[in-house]
């Protein structure tokens, strides 16, 4: 398999639902699996292909529904097992394929493996777990979690410590033992054996740990802690653990497999996402989404630049262009809204246009598009004054260290880091249409509704054939319609650098593309040997205009033309 492989998934766009927020279908303020069903007629519209579920499985929900406490049961609040089956039967009629949310890096601390694993020391499920001895009165090394403080627990009864990279209500599973591989794979059969099209897998990359489990480097990000990032991501065996499920499990089925990579290097990408296909079919990498991040990660108060995205996703196309896949997002349930984060909200006009020409802007290059939940209506982040009002357990984790113990920032700029950056900003209610908790639940809201959306629905947006909605609809449309938007290969043109100026080309055809991320006009000048082409204007945000060997672009115009 190489890179003009006609695959399914790679021609397909795929469409992010969070349930928790999406649509509410009895009024308990919580999205459920019976809403999602009453709105598959909407996602059918937008044109998109695949319906990316979050964790919709049994959990107590600490960290959201990514803390697993039976892989094989519905969330009660989502519903049950019938509600699923129906909304995988509609979907499959209306041509939409479901991707669930395979989370097997740890599970909840309430999964009857872990509660077997912790009740002593020679129970047969102890080695499902990382359990290690402490060093003195002190853990086994000095590994933070990513949700902030010690990366292991305590448990007295066994006076021993487990591995949690995440939560301490999310136990990091053991793979190396293979008991444990074997469950994961006869759970993932169990999906889809029932039908349903493939997997994103959550930091798959962490399944493989150092053994010697060193300590790590105290950057600051952690307070006292240091970084595990070197020691539990791209791990000694995590490629022969995936090739081993690829081969048990993945390679039986028709199905999309994405993995979630933190600090993935684009030479491990590449074995991820290998040409021969025996891993995965394509990886998410986090390189573009952290230009920003400073001391304390995305707690920061530094802005990006475009100039160190352009460069960084320029290297991204390049490198897998004949040897794996691309996956392109700008948002997702754990990044803010790329519309206040890389555009402009500060005006409705700006608004509208940053929002429409970030979307030609990612979904022209190379990969399969990701579209998250509210996305398509350029929806915002909220910006509230309390911490009170996030339900985030990393970001209360992050205001409780940065804050109250470490005393780096202050209430006022804590809230500013956790406003442009924090996981919520993305999971506020779907903004439906102008009523009360913008038609999302016709109770009270798990978390409250972001003030913005009486301006931005999607009831007035369908009325709309200029809104950011039928932008959205008409770039999946020209995805479907033209090859090279999918196959063509990436090449970027220099350019002022608040410009973003990239061509595809395959098989004697050029798309040229070009997106200004600047408030006020710009001037292009149409290199020459594109020049004299034959052109066609495909889409761009703002009235057509002939102008074309020198273009002044308006505040974040974009534009795409086949040659």
């Amino acid at each position: 398999m190489n890179t003009q492989d006609k695959q399914w998934w790679k021609e397909a766009v795929v469409y992010q639902i969070y349930p928790r927020s999406f649509m509410d279908s009895n009024g308990d303020g919580i999205g459920d699996l019976r809403g999602i069903t009453t709105r598959l007629d909407y996602l059918k519209e937008l044109g998109v292909d695949v319906l990316w579920l979050s964790p919709i499985y049994d959990s107590p929900n600490d960290d959201n529904g990514y803390d697993i406490r039976d892989y094989r049961a519905i969330m009660k609040e989502f519903g049950t097992m019938a509600d699923f089956d129906e909304l995988l039967e509609e979907a499959h009629k209306l041509g939409l394929k479901i991707l669930m949310d395979m989370v097997v890096n740890h599970s909840s601390d309430e999964h009857l493996w872990f509660r077997e694993s912790r009740m002593s020391r020679n129970n047969p499920y102890r080695d499902y777990y990382i359990w290690r001895e402490g060093r003195g009165n002190n853990p086994p090394n000095n590994w933070a979690s990513w949700f902030y403080g010690s990366a292991w627990e305590y448990d007295p009864p066994t006076d021993m410590y487990y591995l949690h990279i995440f939560s301490r209500k999310q136990a990091d599973l053991n793979w190396e033992n293979p008991k444990v591989r074997e469950e994961v794979y006869d759970l993932m059969k169990f999906w889809l054996d029932k039908g349903v099209d493939g997997f994103r897998m959550d930091v798959i990359n962490l399944i493989s740990k150092t053994p010697e489990y060193p300590d790590g480097e105290v950057t600051g990000q952690y307070g006292a802690y240091g970084e595990p990032a070197p020691f539990c991501c791209n791990g000694p065996r995590v490629h022969e653990f995936l090739e081993e499920m690829n081969r048990e499990v993945l390679s039986k089925y028709d199905i999309m497999t994405v993995g979630e990579t933190p600090v993935v290097t684009m030479e491990e990408a590449k074995r991820y996402t290998n040409a021969a296909g025996t891993e995965l079919n394509m990886v998410v990498q986090f390189d573009h989404v952290k230009t920003e991040h400073g001391t304390y990660g995305k707690y920061t108060r530094q802005r990006f630049r475009i100039e160190d995205i352009k460069r960084i996703m320029s290297v991204w196309q390049d490198g897998l262009y004949s040897s794996g896949w691309n996956s392109l997002y700008w948002e997702n349930h754990d990044q803010s809204r790329s519309v206040s984060r890389f555009g402009d909200d500060s005006t409705p006009l700006l608004w509208e246009k940053s929002a429409k020409m970030l979307a030609c802007c990612l979904y022209m290059q190379q990969g399969t598009p990701f579209i998250y939940q509210g996305q398509e209506l350029g929806m915002t982040n909220a910006r509230l004054d309390s911490i009170s009002d996030y339900h985030d357990i990393e970001a209360l984790n992050a205001y409780k260290t940065l804050v109250e113990q470490e005393q780096v920032y202050t209430h006022d700029e804590m809230m500013d880091c956790i406003n442009r950056m924090g996981r919520d900003n993305a999971r506020f209610p779907f903004q439906w249409d102008a009523t009360a908790n913008a038609g999302f639940t016709a109770g009270t809201p798990w978390i409250r509704v972001n003030p913005h959306y009486t301006a931005v629905n999607a009831a007035s947006q369908i009325i709309d054939e200029n809104s950011i909605f039928y932008f959205y609809k008409n770039l999946v449309a020209l995805r479907k319609k033209h090859r090279i938007i999918v196959y063509g290969k990436y090449r970027l043109l220099k350019s002022p650098e608040d410009l973003w100026v990239y061509v595809r080309e395959v098989e004697g055809q050029t798309l040229l593309v070009i997106n200004s991320f600047s408030a006020e006009e710009r001037y292009y000048a149409i290199p020459e040997d594109l020049a004299e082409k034959k052109r066609e204007l495909l889409i761009g945000n703002y009235p057509a205009d002939d102008k074309w060997n020198g273009i002044n672009l308006r505040p974040y115009e974009c534009r795409v033309y086949l040659l």
